[in-house]
């Protein structure tokens, strides 16, 4: 059982700020301090295990959401006005009655963030109360508590199928070999199961201090030593909070962070807030209505002199000046209106109902993958329809991530699996979603490989292709990387003979070259083997009242495990058990190409059987069991671009270092041939190399494969570093980094793969409708050149016609580099094509990672921007995370473009923080840039409706509801500014001040939101169709500076009449100014109505019944008003309108010479110079075939044709085809020569590059 006993150095009295911002931290066991008083528990300085991430509490909710109201600058500025009437000498209205309009706008607001910190406050409430096993030394076993009971220094025990309650350093597992097994999908999205081990070096009792590190956001990182035998500990010691436990009976972890200072916490940071593009220019916008104000303000009060100076009740005149600096903020009190109050409350409003649509829209919905698109950002739904770049990834963005094994080469000998390459065109044939011969059943793997009987026969094979049977994808699966296409692999003839006769001989088995070549396939990952039974349960509460609960924990033995009972998962354990068969073997991998390498090994009998932390056994093709201990595994990193494990070699007990990696990391560790018994090991590279040079071109992902003996002093000396490296607590990854480059020298090279990724379903069609929306497109990816060319070419980025300009450099050299740029530069002066728009649509560019870097230097950053910007489409090679954000950032603030990325991996969150819209696609690499993106698809496919049918509808409604709130606003206001000149200026209405509430807040605010929420000025089929249509929103769009202008001096120009043309009419007559106020704000409400209709392209019932609803709603509220106020101004004032037919005279005209301008200029522009929108329009409204007819010609009379549509089927051949000159070599291109730099121009059909 676990013994502990207090250390002799314990924690030295500090502050408990001093303790928890300390860079180590030191903590010991709770179990001494058990029962005593808080003050005296020794990790009393670090927080609890309760979460809380509401904001509000119920005592301090008013103050608190106010003061967070207040940060809008809107909100401040319409409460100093309410407390500026409170003042006599300028107060407009009443006091009380001022205070009306802010009051609403507050309380909505408040409501709805209640309502959310509600939500969040039940969240908290379900986690903290959720039950785990905490160690008790008085009962001396396992209790029950809640999570929020859990504190740093606490036992914690965790039963399969659990959730881990806190970051726990694990100690303990059921497993003999120190495994817990855990699944990390609340985390990142991964599904596939990860190994824990128990830190090192704990055996009966422990007793020690741990020291880490303070808490931080890093997921793949911790750092933890204990004080006294100094053995570290890293992230694979480390459970987390918010992970499952899983093919694990229980395990017991020592709590080093909880609560908020958990990574899962510390890296949940809720819903981001981006300000949108449109919200910027509204905040501009807001500034001139406020500058406006004050100049109507300044205009009665600017000479200094009043019109009128009335004394006040006791006699005593105000100067002239001090008169008129009172009416100025009586003014600003009145005329306040021209600032919309309402227009915040109202874009939220047309912003959530935008998000609901795009949510439940059935086209962006995946049927495979269950999953609908999410809106994880509110407030930039706008920015969607004003795209002009776009960075995508290709792993997994573009193509599938679905792995499948095409091609290797063994020793210099390539194997080119043909009938593995019709099975997979068999499962990939159209409409038939992943289809497999129905009456053939799976391939049993047999233990002895058999040649006298074709095992693989083309024409059996091709004898079951009538029958098929649909299989599921693997969305439903809760294993990744386990669709049949991934899974089953058709060995090669020739390679399964040679391997035959490797088995033959037990020399041979030694040393053999093909046999470590599968070796290192099925060794040299992190796969995590498991039963073929994959159902797993979320909850086993029967375990915990069982024998789970009460019995303490051992340390010593290995005990009974009965895992198999309360998990459906397991791991072997020992040859005792029954024998694994190969079709009980289940492989959940951290990545796509570690699966489809070891279900490549197992086609050729090489059966990954168990992974422990301290060995792997691989089944043989001759049935023998080969149990490798594993002594070191080097995992993989962006830097060395390999991983590698070392291992004993159970038969000839050697040193065995087997390595797997990018191509240029692992040729250039190349050392001795394969032990002489080969060709000269530079041959074997020299053909290795071109086999990857045309994997790559073939757009297949390639992975060199070397392995390296060791003799026992080189173990012996490098195990001795890699130990200090391991117990290092500063530097200790730079440590770990230098052993592992010190190790992976004088490689032997064994052979490489060929793995291919699949394009996703409509990918060409996607990017060629986003290309010719007039946005470019830019493809960043770690692949080789060769690879993304081809991927370019497939996806239809590149074209057969375009001018590919490919940019290398393996040296660093600038002046090349810099002239190169400036070469290019001179090709698009090159006849340009009339029709184009924004770029030059024939020429490409493809840049490496190692030249990206030095051109994002900053003295050639803008000539790269220049290169760039001129071409049509770019792809960038080899590139880093870093490099990939800083190329968004760039070109972003450089052209001052709206850009978008779109990946699906870890290593494209930078690049999605870094662009203005940030879309995630949840693929099969987790859901990190799912949790750190505004939106999330599940398909590429997505982004084409996404952008240019929900884009366009969000930015073109949003802008005119946007401008038509400004000119509602100021034509209302504009009626009171023109009666100040009859009144002196004295800040006097002629309207009823409740009267002027409920305009504003009743019945004009429905109607424009409405206008927000479902205008459709295009239907989605027109916008598809012609996806040139999306250009009209790029840039300024609808909501710019030309059109908010004339909107308000259509505004200005509406307010004149609706006021001079009544003041006209009844001038002369004894009508009272409110009598008078009844017709000029009736008439208002027509005309701002009816504006409204003007501007609506599509009515629907909800239209009509908002519009006349709300005229309606006036009618009766005004009504009912004047009736039942008797003291009020507008007593009985419509009812005595409306008996009169002079009322109804003037009403009509009135509208109809405020409207006409605007409905004249609509009708002119639509008829002599329609714009593409309006046009588009009118093709809406015929009958499908007209309607295709004429999008064909609209398209050829815009130039459509910009956009090349090949009947490209294939990716071109770069063996094919012959050199042209692409253009004359200039003198400064002429010098670019050698090995420093290389400019290749790639001319029509890709052929092979030109050299200038």
């Amino acid at each position: 059982f676990i013994r502990l006993h207090q250390s002799d150095e314990g924690p030295q009295p500090e502050t408990g700020q001093k303790v928890r911002e300390k860079d180590l931290r030191n903590l010991v066991s709770n179990l001494p301090y058990e029962g005593l008083d808080k003050w005296k528990q020794p990790n009393r300085y670090f927080p609890g295990n309760s979460i809380k991430t509401s904001k509000y509490t119920l005592l301090l909710f008013i103050p608190m959401n106010l003061f967070e109201q207040f940060h809008r600058l809107a909100n401040l500025y319409f409460v100093g006005l309410a407390i500026l009437n409170f003042v006599p000498v300028v107060n407009a209205f009443q006091p009380e009655v001022a205070l009306i309009p802010i009051c609403v706008i507050l309380c909505l607001t408040a409501m709805k963030d209640a309502w959310e910190d509600f939500r969040r406050y039940q969240s908290d409430k379900r986690l903290n109360s959720m039950p785990c096993l905490i160690y008790s030394r008085k009962v001396k076993q396992f209790v029950e508590r809640y999570w929020k009971d859990v504190r740093v220094g606490d036992f914690v025990k965790v039963v399969c199928n659990e959730i881990v309650p806190a970051d726990l350093l694990l100690l303990h597992t059921s497993d003999p070999n120190g495994v817990c097994h855990i699944e990390t999908a609340n985390l990142d999205g991964e599904t596939n199961l990860k190994q824990r081990r128990v830190v090192p070096g704990v055996s009966e009792s422990f007793n020690s201090i741990v020291v880490c590190e303070k808490p931080n956001i890093n997921l793949n990182h911790f750092k933890e030593k204990p004080d006294k035998d100094k053995v570290g500990a890293g992230i694979e010691n480390l459970l987390l909070r918010g992970c499952t436990v899983r093919n694990t009976d229980h395990a017991v972890g020592f709590v080093v962070y909880a609560g908020h200072e958990t990574k899962a916490m510390l890296n949940n940071n809720g819903p981001r807030y981006k300000r949108s593009k449109q919200e910027r220019r509204l905040n501009i916008d807001v500034m001139f209505c406020v500058i406006l104000l004050l100049t109507m303000c300044l205009v009665g009060t600017l000479p200094g002199l009043p019109p009128y100076l009335v004394p006040h009740s006791n006699g005593h005149l105000d100067s002239p000046s001090l008169s008129s600096f009172y009416m100025f903020f009586t003014m600003i009190i009145l005329l306040q209106v021209l600032i919309p109050i309402s227009l915040y409350v109202s874009i939220e409003l047309v912003k959530i109902a935008q998000i609901f649509f795009i949510t439940n829209d059935i086209d962006l919905y995946d049927e495979e993958t269950d999953s609908q698109i999410q809106c994880r950002a509110l407030n930039i739904t706008e920015d969607l329809g004003q795209i002009e770049y776009i960075f995508t990834d290709k792993t997994g963005t573009l193509t599938e991530n679905k792995m499948v094994f095409r091609r290797c080469s063994i020793m210099g000998t390539e194997y080119p699996h043909k009938e593995n390459a019709i099975r997979q065109a068999v499962l990939t044939e159209p409409d038939s979603d992943e289809e497999v011969i129905f009456t053939q059943a799976p391939q049993a793997l047999q233990t002895q490989w058999s040649l006298d009987s074709d095992d693989v026969n083309r024409k059996d094979t091709m004898h079951h292709h009538g029958s098929r049977r649909k299989v599921p994808g693997t969305a439903h699966s809760d294993v990744a990387f386990s669709s049949p296409l991934e899974t089953e692999v058709t060995p090669d003839k020739k390679l399964l003979q040679q391997i035959s006769g490797a088995e033959s001989t037990s020399v041979s088995r030694k040393i053999d070259a093909y046999l470590d070549f599968f070796l290192a396939l099925a060794i040299c990952n992190t796969v995590v083997v498991s039963m073929s039974k994959r159902n797993r349960t979320i909850s086993v509460d029967s375990s915990i009242e069982e024998d789970h609960f009460n019995p303490p924990v051992k340390l010593e033995g290995s005990g009974g495990n009965t895992g198999a009972q309360t998990c459906s998962l397991h791991v072997p354990r020992s040859s005792s058990e029954p024998a694994v068969t190969p079709d009980m073997v289940c492989y959940e991998a951290e990545s796509p190409d570690e699966a489809a390498l070891v279900y490549a090994a197992k086609a050729y009998g090489f059966i990954l059987l168990g992974r422990t932390p301290d060995s792997v056994t691989v089944r043989l093709p001759s049935g023998e069991d080969l149990r490798f201990e594993v002594l070191d595994t080097l995992t993989f990193d962006s830097n060395r671009k390999r991983m590698s494990v070392l291992v004993r070699h159970p038969i000839s007990k050697e040193y065995v270092l087997y390595t797997k990696g990018a191509d240029y990391a692992i040729m250039e560790l190349l050392g001795t041939p394969y032990a002489g018994m080969f060709r000269n090991q530079k041959n074997i590279a020299a053909d290795t190399q071109q086999h990857l040079d045309y994997y790559a071109k073939e757009g297949l992902r390639t992975l060199c494969i070397a392995k390296k003996v060791l003799s026992g002093r080189e173990y012996e000396s490098w195990s001795a570093d890699r130990h200090r490296a391991l117990a290092a607590i500063e530097n200790r990854e730079q440590l770990i980094m230098d052993t592992a480059v010190q190790i992976e020298t004088n490689l032997t090279l064994l052979g490489a793969t060929g793995i291919e990724d699949r394009l996703q379903e409509n990918v060409p069609d996607t990017i060629t409708a986003l290309r010719e929306a007039g946005i470019q497109v830019w493809v960043l990816t770690g692949d080789k050149p060769e690879t993304a060319v081809n991927i370019g070419y497939a996806c239809r980025l590149l074209e057969e016609e375009d001018l590919v300009i490919n940019m290398s450099c393996k040296n660093k050299v600038r002046r090349p580099l810099s002239a190169a740029m400036t070469s290019s530069n001179g090709l698009f002066s090159l006849k340009p094509d009339p029709r184009n728009v924004d770029t030059t649509p024939d020429i490409s560019l493809v840049i490496d990672g190692r030249t990206l870097a030095m051109t994002l230097s900053s003295d050639l950053q803008e000539r790269f921007v220049e290169l760039a910007k001129h071409c049509r489409s770019v792809l960038c090679c080899r590139v880093t995370p870093l490099q990939k954000s800083a190329v968004v950032k760039i070109i972003r603030e450089k052209l001052k473009v709206m850009t978008l990325a779109v990946g699906d991996g870890a290593n494209d969150v930078n690049m999605i923080q870094a662009a203005d819209v940030g879309i995630g696609i949840s693929g099969q690499e987790g859901m990190q840039a799912v949790m750190m993106s505004d939106f999330a698809i599940s398909r590429f496919k997505h982004l084409k409706k996404l952008l240019l049918v929900h884009g366009h509808w969000c930015n073109s409604r949003l802008a005119n509801m946007i401008i038509y709130f400004f000119y509602k606003n100021t034509a209302n206001v504009n009626l009171l500014f023109w009666y100040q000149f009859f009144c002196g200026f004295t800040a006097t209405a002629m309207i009823d001040y409740w009267l002027m509430i409920f305009f504003n807040l009743f019945f004009t605010s429905a109607p424009p939101i409405m206008f927000g929420i479902l205008d459709k000025d295009i239907s989605a089929e027109m916008l598809l169709g012609v996806p040139e249509l999306y250009r009209t929103g790029q840039g300024s769009g609808e909501y710019r500076f030309s059109t908010f202008w004339v909107s308000m001096l259509d505004a200005f120009y509406q307010s004149l009449v609706c006021f001079f043309i009544p003041y006209l009419a009844y001038r002369g007559s004894d009508m009272d100014i409110f009598s008078f106020g009844t017709p000029v704000n009736t008439i208002s409400l027509f005309t701002i109505l009816l504006h409204l209709s003007i501007e609506i392209k599509a009515w629907t019932v909800v239209h009509w019944v908002i519009m006349l609803g709300s005229v309606a709603l006036y009618f009766i509220v005004t009504l009912a008003y004047s009736a039942i106020c008797v003291t009020c101004n507008a007593y009985w004032t419509l009812q005595s309108q409306m008996v009169d037919p002079m009322f109804y005279l003037v009403c009509i005209i009135t509208t109809v010479v405020a409207l006409l301008p605007r409905y004249t200029f609509h009708v002119l522009k639509n008829s002599i110079a329609p714009s593409p929108l309006e046009q588009a329009r009118h093709l809406d409204r015929m009958d499908p075939i007209t309607r295709d007819q004429w999008i064909k010609e609209w398209r050829s009379f815009r130039g459509g044709g910009q956009v090349k549509r090949s009947g490209l089927s294939v990716p071109p051949s770069p063996t094919l085809g012959t050199s042209v000159e692409a253009y004359p070599p200039s003198p400064t291109a002429s010098e670019i020569t050698g090995d420093e730099f290389t400019l290749n121009v790639i001319s029509e059909n890709y052929n092979r590059p030109v050299h200038t």
